[in-house]
């Protein structure tokens, strides 16, 4: 059985943690406020940006841009983006566990990855999958131009023909408590479905008027777009990981509460059988010493 001091020794070191624990509920939440301003704002911009392009790409005649190409999908290139630290919940693993079944799914199809985020490199350093780049470090000062870096690199790989296809693997914000696993491919960028009705590309071309052609539209907001998606996908990680360390950090504190008032009842406890027993040992020794002067 525990002593006193075993009990006190445990309370003291739970509610250590539990300050710790708060205090990164408290900072995540400060973060969090930021991220998801910044999300927020910037979410409408680059979803219709897709739209916009998606629809240009359907009615541009041909591949009018090096990134429409599209090639029999022999090499894959997958971004998998993740947070540097943990005490998240289940915000890295998710990722994880989604970009092995990705990784599954594809038989013998040669794929390569770029981690974005301590823990995706950690977890597949250990494994045999090749790892072609990775940026660690940056999400606390996250800016366009770490987009700008990432993005550039995965279109000079695509338009050189290192690979065919590029997917990009993270977590999208969706509210302080929940974040949904989304990958979507990057590389080549996908054309919209024609309305029903129109015909596709044919039926749809007098919806709007291009000026001074589809094409060179293309050639100036393709890049753009790219790198927008990208920035988007990191301030949703950045978004999410704040949100989940939110509230892992409140369930911690919360259990820390609870396992202190189970252990204050374990020492009270303890206390009051070490009372009673003491003073059974006075009333006993009391009542020996009566009874030897009465003899």
């Amino acid at each position: 059985m525990a002593t006193l001091r075993d009990i006190r020794r445990r309370i003291r070191s739970v509610e250590s943690t539990q300050k710790i624990t708060r205090a990164m509920k408290l900072v995540a939440a400060a973060k969090l406020r930021r991220a998801q301003e910044r999300i927020v704002s910037a979410r409408p911009y680059a979803v219709k940006m897709a739209e916009l392009l998606s629809s240009l790409v359907r009615r541009a005649e041909g591949e009018a841009h090096p990134l429409l190409v599209r090639r029999p999908a022999a090499r894959k290139r997958l971004v998998i983006i993740t947070a540097d630290k943990g005490l998240c919940g289940a915000f890295n693993s998710n990722i994880l566990r989604a970009s092995l079944a990705f990784l599954r799914e594809q038989g013998e199809t040669s794929i390569t990855l770029v981690v974005v985020g301590k823990k995706a490199r950690d977890f597949y350093r250990r494994r045999q999958y090749e790892i072609k780049s990775e940026m660690l470090g940056f999400f606390d000062r996250l800016a366009y131009s770490h987009a700008q870096e990432l993005a550039g690199g995965l279109m000079q790989e695509y338009l050189s023909g290192e690979v065919d296809e590029v997917h990009l693997l993270y977590n999208e914000f969706r509210s302080v408590a929940v974040q949904r696993v989304k990958r979507e491919q990057l590389l080549p960028i996908e054309s919209a479905e024609a309305p029903d009705g129109q015909g596709g590309a044919e039926g749809a071309a007098g919806d709007y008027i291009y000026e001074p052609s589809p094409e060179a539209i293309l050639v100036a907001l393709l890049p753009r777009h790219v790198t927008t998606q990208v920035y988007r996908a990191l301030m949703e990680s950045v978004a999410g990981e704040y949100g989940a360390r939110m509230t892992a950090m409140e369930a911690a504190t919360k259990n820390a509460k609870e396992m202190i008032s189970v252990l204050s009842i374990q020492y009270n406890k303890a206390r009051q059988e070490r009372i009673t027993k003491e003073l059974l040992d006075i009333v006993g020794g009391a009542e020996a010493l009566r009874q030897s002067v009465e003899a």
